[in-house]
């Protein structure tokens, strides 16, 4: 019997339902998950009810608002809070959705204070600078997520959506436009570049939005790499391209979330993919990197990240500006010394793919926390050393990469609840009575956007 159950084990978690790697956490991998947990209970502000983008410091963003929802459904289904604590959290983050202010009253600000729940500039100094049609698209993805892991809140997160302008977010041809200050209006922008926009592109879908230019992969080009044709973005500074560094993150988190597949999927397995194209792009990103271990033995784990000071941020890319391997910040500047393993990265490779490259990164990585605050960024690659940063996000994708391990793709459409029961938010955008002027999916061609 111990046999026959240890074959069913093996076949239900093997690669015929699942990608990647699938199962009850060890109990080294609960440690992980309970090391990220601190960080969401260090940075906590219980006055506003959001986390701090870094630690100790008090500012976040709607990428980062949605990467603690992440947190948060990861520790309460590994039972690191209970149910009521869970749901007082979550109850004062719909709290915020519904009362936040609204740059130039139509959408989510870029930043905001988490104690007191203002809109900020860059400087954490009160005022608007406008919006991300990227990071408000991941947060869409993981407001659908909770809604469809936990129904009953469902009514309070279509309110807070509601209470969204979308005519120049979305416009009539489905590319999404980020705004920044420009006097006293907002100055558009087209946002996004391969692998974030269509990422970005999934969280409207997911509400009813069409995009289809957004979530268009072209125009790109492949830069053979180690045998790998890697795709990155064509367009240039002025179409929009910006830099078009390619990096790992969105198309992880499009695996770890909706394992690339159609906003409208609600049946493949996870061993399959209904959207191959970002699936395909996804895995050439992760072959590429495993490529050049084994040919130069670099273990390479990179995305876009943090960093301790100046520049702040930077792009630790496959390929950016014509070069491979190169790391720039928004400037332009080369910036070697700041290659990181990233400890996100490293973790959400790991669970999207089930190879001894990954077994090995995981060892690399293993040791990057503090116990009492959380997850660092990275291992320096240019000499071994910690970069000693702790922030949200990282700490949000080790606990939603082992989620991942734990249940599969994120994003389930299949359960009946949440599929069969017509959402507060499906109602209200689609009756000619409500919420007009909006742009929301009902009224779209009347409102005639941009």
């Amino acid at each position: 019997m111990r046999g026959i159950d240890r074959g069913f084990t093996n076949f239900s978690h093997s690669s015929i339902f699942h990608q990647g790697r699938y199962g009850k956490l060890t109990e080294t991998e609960l440690k992980y998950a309970r090391i990220a947990w601190t960080y969401f209970e260090n940075n906590y502000n219980p006055e506003t009810g959001l986390v701090n983008s870094v630690d100790g410091y008090p500012s976040t963003t709607m990428w980062e608002l949605a990467d603690y929802l992440a947190a948060l459904t990861a520790a309460r289904e590994f039972d690191l809070i209970k149910q009521c604590d869970f749901d007082q959290r979550l109850a004062a983050v719909l709290g915020f959705l519904n009362n936040m202010d609204l740059a130039f009253n139509q959408m989510p600000n870029k930043v905001y204070n988490t104690q007191t729940a203002k809109m900020t500039d860059y400087g954490n100094q009160p005022g608007e600078v406008g919006w991300s049609a990227i990071d408000i698209g991941r947060l869409l993805i993981w407001l659908k997520i909770i809604e469809n892991r936990y129904p009953v809140y469902s009514e309070y997160i279509g309110k807070g959506i509601l209470r969204w302008n979308f005519c120049k977010i979305i416009d009539k041809d489905g590319y999404l436009y980020g705004a920044y200050k420009a006097g006293d209006s907002p100055k558009l922008y087209q946002e996004g570049r391969l692998g974030y926009e269509e990422y970005a592109a999934k969280g409207f879908q997911l509400w009813g939005f069409s995009t289809p230019m957004a979530s268009k992969v072209e125009p790109y080009q492949e830069m053979n790499i180690y045998n790998t044709p890697v795709p990155y973005d064509s367009r240039n500074v002025t179409q929009g391209g910006e830099k078009s560094p390619v990096v790992s993150m969105g198309y992880f988190l499009h695996g770890l979330e909706m394992n690339w597949d159609r906003a409208d999927d609600d049946s493949s397995s996870d061993a399959s993919h209904t959207d191959p194209v970002i699936g395909d792009f996804a895995d050439r990103i992760y072959t590429v990197q495993e490529a050049r271990w084994k040919a130069d033995k670099i273990f390479t784990a990179r995305s876009d990240h943090a960093v301790v000071g100046d520049p702040y941020f930077v792009y630790d890319s496959i390929f950016a500006a014509g070069y491979p391997w190169n790391v720039i910040s928004d400037d332009g500047r080369y910036h070697k010394q700041l290659s990181l393993v990233s400890t996100r990265t490293a973790f959400s490779m790991w669970s999207l793919w089930k190879t001894h490259y990954t077994d090995c990164l995981l060892k690399v990585v293993n040791c990057l926390h503090d116990e009492t605050k959380g997850w660092f960024e990275g291992r320096l690659e240019n000499n071994g050393g910690y970069m000693e940063l702790i922030t949200l996000s990282t700490n949000a994708v080790v606990l939603e990469s082992l989620l991942y391990k734990a249940k599969g793709k994120l994003l389930d459409l299949t359960a009946p609840d949440c599929r069969q029961i017509p959402t507060y938010f499906g109602v209200s955008s689609w009756d000619e009575f409500k919420n007009q002027g909006k742009c929301l999916p009902g009224e779209r061609e009347l409102c005639n956007p941009l």
